[in-house]
């Protein structure tokens, strides 16, 4: 076991969120409520492309993605929904984008309510609300969970006040500054975050004596992880044509139609910085999703090299691949410095994630449901909410806890599915026809849809023969709802066609 004391990890997590705090001083003075929600629209696109891969990759990718390889009907295969993340991207930046910079947008959701009026703003907004609450509650609990088992339980902290101190310490440093202060500290965290993955790699390929033989590429690509493309079962989940076509429209709405990841966008000076932001991040992440699943491979092929089981969840009681990395990290023989590089990254990639979560989720019950065209939201106003949603956030993760088995990544593409489907459909259906809704029967549709998804996906082996719709459920719940508003809408009228 190497010598990792939790004397040492604590003063690792109080050094590093002592940087957090000081940056959120420097950024955070003289802040109203513009700096807050927009960050006055001075964010430099590089910083904002650069943070948002923290943002959007999370603990999950640092430990569920790499975990995800050790299954034989896996591998890569993830890397088949990650070119489609790049379509939805396009979509996103040329699609989407421009009509949130031409209708001078801060909270994204406000489309909705000009196109289709006050009921669809707010039902757009709770779907939101219920996506991103869901995923930080699933982020978090991964990193409190890993925390509990590898350190807090040694001292016998309980795991409520292990999900207090995580959530407090992320109040602290986003209360003031919001976005203005998450451009910055995000970048940092980002970078944090690569240096362990680089670093955690080189020492992974040594410790296999891959250094000395093989480029490390090679060595991954001759293991028995290393398969990226599955066509031969098409009834399976892991099928090409389902994984590439739910990564466009995952990428859509858990980026796309997200208040947290188009809040850092919308922050840029005009819609061409935001663009270009938009593909350079897109570039970064097919590229660091390959990383880590470079990662998995290593951590596999070193846990058979030194006879490391499948970690126990003391939850479920059953093997869980998320657990590999961390067991590795902090409870085999690798060096002391490899625990260090794991802490560092997990922390940076669970908090860049979770601070700009938080500030979407103020953001959002701000103005969708607080603030209006007559009513600005007071300073005052804003605090509380920061605050309510914190504690809304460590209620959900206990929540979690208790009713959660999968890995982490199968539970947030799960939920993705029934929270961002209306999403897609309504916005989609505003965008690509100027048929007029009964905007109060919108309600209806929104619950409807997910409701028939969950059966319909909940049947699809008995029904088609052990047919899975996988990462496409998306579509599913996406389609059903165009299908639902189109059965509320009318034509429209002359006047409104012709603007």
């Amino acid at each position: 076991m190497n010598n990792l004391s939790p004397q040492l990890v604590i003063a690792i997590i109080l050094c590093y969120f002592g940087v957090l705090l000081f940056i959120s001083w420097i950024t955070s003075r003289k802040s109203d409520s513009q700096s807050f929600y927009l960050g006055n629209k001075k964010s430099p696109w590089f910083l904002v492309a650069f943070g948002m891969i923290g943002a959007s990759l999370s603990g999950i990718t640092f430990i569920s993605i790499p975990g995800w390889v050790g299954s034989a009907d896996k591998q890569f295969g993830y890397m088949q929904m990650v070119l489609g993340y790049m379509v939805g991207y396009v979509v996103i930046a040329y699609v989407l984008m421009p009509l949130y910079y031409r209708m001078n947008l801060t909270s994204i959701y406000t489309y909705l309510k000009q196109r289709f009026g006050n009921y669809s703003h707010k039902v757009g907004a709770i779907f939101f609300l219920l996506s991103r609450l869901s995923g930080s509650a699933i982020r978090l609990l991964l990193v409190a969970n890993v925390l509990q088992t590898f350190l807090f339980d040694a001292l016998n902290v309980s795991f409520e006040v292990t999900v207090v101190i995580s959530i407090l310490l992320i109040w602290v440093y986003t209360f003031k500054g919001g976005i203005k202060t998450i451009v910055w500290t995000d970048t940092l965290q980002t970078l944090f975050m690569l240096l362990s993955l680089g670093l955690t790699i080189w020492f992974l390929a040594n410790n296999l004596d891959i250094l000395q033989t093989k480029s490390t590429i090679l060595a991954v690509k001759e293991s028995q992880y290393s398969q990226i493309f599955f066509f031969d079962n098409w009834k399976g989940g892991n099928h090409f044509v389902k994984m590439f076509l739910g990564g466009i429209f995952i990428a859509i709405g858990m980026t796309g139609l997200d208040q947290d990841m188009m809040q850092k966008n919308l922050s840029c000076k005009n819609i061409k910085s935001a663009q270009i932001n938009m593909m350079t991040f897109s570039g970064f992440i097919l590229v660091i999703n390959l990383v880590f699943l470079t990662l998995g491979a290593l951590l596999f092929m070193y846990a058979n090299q030194e006879g490391i089981g499948i970690p126990i969840d003391a939850v479920t009681g059953k093997p869980s691949t998320d657990l590999l990395f961390p067991e590795i990290a902090l409870r085999s023989t690798m060096a002391a410095g490899v625990g260090i590089l794991f802490l560092i990254g997990l922390i940076a990639a669970a908090y860049s994630s979770a601070d700009s979560a938080l500030t979407a989720l103020t953001t959002c019950v701000c103005l969708d449901f607080i603030g209006n065209e007559r009513k600005e939201v007071s300073n005052r106003q804003r605090m509380i909410v920061h605050i309510a949603m914190s504690i809304v956030l460590f209620f959900t993760v206990l929540l979690f806890k208790k009713t959660l088995n999968l890995s982490a990544i199968m539970q947030l593409i799960t939920l993705a599915a029934f929270t961002y489907g209306p999403l897609i459909g309504l916005f989609f259906f505003g965008i690509l026809t100027k048929r007029q809704i009964n905007d109060p029967w919108v309600i209806v549709v929104c619950i409807i849809a997910p409701v028939l998804t969950y059966f319909i996906d909940s049947q699809s082996a008995h029904w088609f023969n052990g047919f899975s719709f996988g990462a496409t459920t998306i579509i599913i719940n996406a389609l059903l709802t165009l299908l639902g508003l189109y059965i509320i809408s009318n034509k429209p009228s002359k006047i409104d066609a012709a603007v």
